[in-house]
Parts: structure tokens; sequence; C-alpha cells
């Protein structure tokens, strides 16, 4: 028989003879994944020591007043006002979650389960937006709901995603107003 033939023949592939290389590869494998798992982890407790000037969130007051609209949906992120990419990650606002929205008269309240909430006061908010993308999230043309407010000095922009899209121009429309409102008062 020739050997063209032998090979045909063949019902198994050839068995593995060097053992210890292949698991050798894959332990480095291995390690290599969580080298850098751990490099993107400290990385993002950096950026929260580097942010760590920024104040507390304020917590909502005791009385809100009546909602002027409350949304269901999810929260995307914080970065620095105009810088899209500038992700916030001190006091828990890196870490996107649902989120339960509620405008009042007092502010923006965000309830945020299994993560930080947080209250805006009417007098930090400084306007809203549609935008596509905010940190990492790139959405559709006008499918983010963004919301400019100010935590001490800095301005920050957070990007929220409602269940039902079609709810974020009547929340641009309603906060741009507020802030308007705000503006002529002072």
């Amino acid at each position: 028989m020739t050997p063209v033939i032998l090979l045909a023949e063949a019902k198994k592939s050839a068995e593995v003879t060097d053992w210890g290389a292949r698991i050798g590869w894959l332990v480095g494998l291995a390690l290599f994944i969580a080298l850098v798992y751990w490099l993107m982890r400290e990385g993002w407790k950096w950026r929260g020591t580097l942010q760590s000037d920024l104040p507390e969130l304020p917590s909502a007051p005791e009385e809100t007043g009546p909602a002027r609209l409350s949304m269901s949906g999810r929260y995307h992120g914080s970065t620095t006002a105009g810088q899209w990419l500038d992700r916030i990650v001190a006091h828990g606002l890196g870490t996107r979650s649902r989120a339960e929205l509620t405008l009042t008269d007092a502010g923006l309240e965000v309830e945020r389960p299994g993560a930080t909430d947080f209250f805006v006061p009417t007098a930090a908010l400084r306007g809203a937006r549609l935008d596509k993308g905010i940190a990492g999230k790139v959405l559709t043309e006008g499918g983010l709901l963004v919301v400019t407010w100010a935590l001490g000095d800095k301005l920050i922009d957070s990007g929220f995603r409602s269940d039902h899209a079609a709810e974020h121009t009547e929340w641009v429309d309603t906060l741009n107003q507020m802030t308007n409102d705000t503006e002529g008062a002072r």
C-alpha cells in the first residue's frame, strides 16, 4: 500500500506527545489574562483616586414635592462636561446600572438599585440634550439623554437611556426650561 492510502485509513488524529508545552502555554495565557484584568482594575482605582477631590454627592431632601416627570431606564455613566470619554468613577458615578429618574421642582433624583443613588438640586442643573454616546457607550443619534449639572465647581454630564426613548424629548425640554427659569431667578 502507498502512504497516501494509509493516511486516509487512519481513524483518529495523532496523539499529543508534548503535554508539558501545551500545559505551559495554557498557564501562560491564563496568567496574561489575569494580568490584563488586574491592570484594568488598578487603572479604575487610580482614576477614582485622581477624582477624589470631588465633593460628596447630594442626597435627596425629605420633601421634594410632586413629580413633574419620571422615567425608568439605564444609567450609562458620567463624564466631565463636554468630554464624552473622560469617565468619572468617584463616588460610584462610573457604575452602569438600572435607574429610576424623578424630576421635581427640588431637582433630579436618581435611584439606582445596586449602586449609589444621587440627587441633583435644581440650582445645580445646567441643561440637557440628546446625544449618541458617553464614556464607552455609543447609541443611535439622539438615543441618549445627557443631563449637565454641577458638582462643586466641576460640570458633569450624566447619560441616561429610557426604556421608552420617545420620552427623551420631553425630558430635554422640561430640564432646559427649569434651568432657564433658575438662571433668570439668579
